[in-house]
């Protein structure tokens, strides 16, 4: 049975990053830059107080939709990777974004996942039952609206990044796939078939994707959502060597 790993309970052989190395893993943001910039604060102060050689902070996908400041949240992130190193994952809600960018009629599926605070924050208004014609033509008002930067922001999201023993992916991975083989959609999509996983992966993952109260360790996979949007509580993992705590902003 799989069971939670308290984080005293994280022994010197577990999965490690490489030394000179530190890793803030930050998970779903959805629109709520109030709490990134907090976070963002909290991350500097950690690396103030505990300098280390190489920091590097990887933010797990879902920057937009639900929350009311995507655009803001893409402004602070793109700002942050002028003086930090990042990386930043592509979430099923950024594939949605951009799958509306060319196939307008997308946006009835969208607005489920909480596409109309986005379209606001671009100054993007539908209607309640938006006809083709209109759908085309807030697809269009979307491209542009989207500054240079924020498209090339969206272009360069990648869907999963590997340090040492970790690999970083937004919704986690196919069991009985080799994670070389993992499709970009699963990286993003993927949910019960690799949250019922109890056998261990090639490397530990660490995904976001499916909200949790706080950060949930377990023994294959370390899951850092934890529902900003609505809780008010965006999180993070420090992974340093095998040691592994959690900053958020409550």
């Amino acid at each position: 049975m799989m069971h939670h790993i308290e984080l005293s309970d994280v022994r010197s052989d577990s999965p490690a990053v490489p030394p000179g190395r530190r890793v803030y893993a930050v998970g779903d943001i959805h629109g709520r830059r109030d709490l990134l910039a907090l976070l963002m604060d909290r991350i500097d102060a950690d690396s103030r107080s505990r300098p280390v050689e190489k920091p590097v902070e990887i933010y797990l996908g879902d920057y937009i939709d639900r929350g009311p400041d995507s655009r803001g949240v893409i402004d602070l992130l793109i700002a942050r990777a002028r003086t930090r190193e990042t990386i930043c994952l592509k979430g099923n809600h950024e594939a949605l974004l951009l799958q509306f960018m060319r196939q307008p009629d997308v946006l009835a599926t969208w607005r489920h996942y909480g596409a109309l605070p986005t379209l606001a924050s671009y100054g993007l208004y539908p209607s309640l039952n938006p006809s083709e014609t209109e759908q085309k033509r807030l697809s269009a008002g979307l491209r542009g609206a989207l500054t240079g930067d924020h498209t090339r922001f969206l272009a360069s999201l990648v869907p999963c990044a590997a340090m040492g023993d970790f690999l970083f992916v937004h919704a986690g991975v196919k069991p009985g796939i080799p994670l070389s083989r993992q499709t970009e959609h699963d990286m993003m999509w993927i949910r019960e078939d690799f949250l019922k996983h109890e056998s261990s992966f090639e490397k530990m993952i660490v995904h976001g994707h499916t909200p949790v109260t706080a950060p949930e360790f377990r023994t294959n996979r370390i899951n850092v959502d934890t529902g900003a949007y609505a809780t008010g509580r965006l999180s993070c993992v420090v992974i340093e060597g095998s040691d592994l705590r959690v900053l958020a902003t409550d």
